[in-house]
């Protein structure tokens, strides 16, 4: 596997190496999920469910899950434990933790030593982290679905479905409290895709709400202008910052004029 990992980031730019490095790490740790039994209460969503599942351009850090499924099913200490074990057994130094307080639990799977031998960093003790969050209280509405594929690894990955994926990223772009440049590129991919469905208004109302108890309710006719709001406010070069260094290519950036007609373009 360490042989391998060193082939896919032979002769790479320092950056695009450490993305290709943490993709690795990540379809990895989803084999681990797997193994583990963590897919059947997990449901897979986010950026990093995107690129895996649909090809996003771009590359991501974290792995994002909402509990679905039986509660007594989920062990996300188990699971990190198994999966540093098996980490371990094919020689890397890996490393994990879990913070389980609260409603999003978070689950580090840390390596240390593997940006230096494969000739990206300079300093041994140099550590690539990769954080697994779950929502352990998701709102209520998603569809979910299972599908095939094969990154690094065969996958049998349960996610949110498309639409219950654009609901989601939508919430982030109306509700979260800082300018994430990823968010907006990703909202951007979504409305570029015409044949993308409508998001799942359903879950987009009840995650807005259960952030904002006071909004307004959302419906087909209105949560385009929330959004070409939100993004008319926000900082374009905060946004540019945050997700250039996840794209794999410069020219993948977008502007805010050509959000604003995307999401004008979807209301017609």
């Amino acid at each position: 596997m360490k042989d391998h990992l060193r082939s896919l980031v032979r002769g790479q730019d320092p950056l695009v190496g450490r993305n290709v490095v943490r993709e690795y790490l990540q379809a990895r740790i989803l084999e681990g999920l797997q193994r583990a039994g963590a897919m059947a209460p997990l449901a897979f969503q986010g950026g990093t469910a995107l690129r895996f599942l649909y090809g996003l351009r771009r590359y991501s850090e974290d792995l994002g899950f909402a509990l679905e499924g039986p509660r007594e099913l989920y062990d996300l200490r188990g699971w990190m434990r198994a999966i540093v074990r098996q980490l371990r057994r094919e020689g890397y130094e890996a490393a994990g933790s879990v913070r389980d307080r609260g409603t999003v639990h978070g689950g580090w799977v840390r390596v240390r030593g593997v940006l230096y031998e494969t000739g990206l960093s300079p300093h041994r003790d140099e550590t690539l982290a990769v954080k697994v969050d779950v929502d352990t209280n998701p709102p209520a509405g998603a569809v979910t679905e299972t599908r095939l594929i094969r990154k690094h690894v065969a996958l049998r990955l349960h996610h949110h479905d498309r639409a219950s994926l654009l609901a989601g990223k939508l919430h982030a772009v109306m509700c979260r409290p800082w300018a994430k440049g990823r968010d907006i590129y990703d909202l951007a991919w979504y409305l570029s895709d015409p044949t993308w469905p409508a998001p799942n208004l359903k879950l987009l109302d009840a995650a807005v709400r259960q952030t904002d108890a006071e909004a307004a309710p959302l419906d087909a006719g209105t949560w385009r202008g929330v959004v070409a709001e939100r993004v008319e406010g926000l900082p374009w070069d905060a946004v540019v910052a945050d997700v250039r260094p996840f794209l794999e290519r410069d020219e993948e950036m977008v502007g805010k004029g050509d959000v604003l007609r995307l999401l004008e373009a979807r209301d017609r």
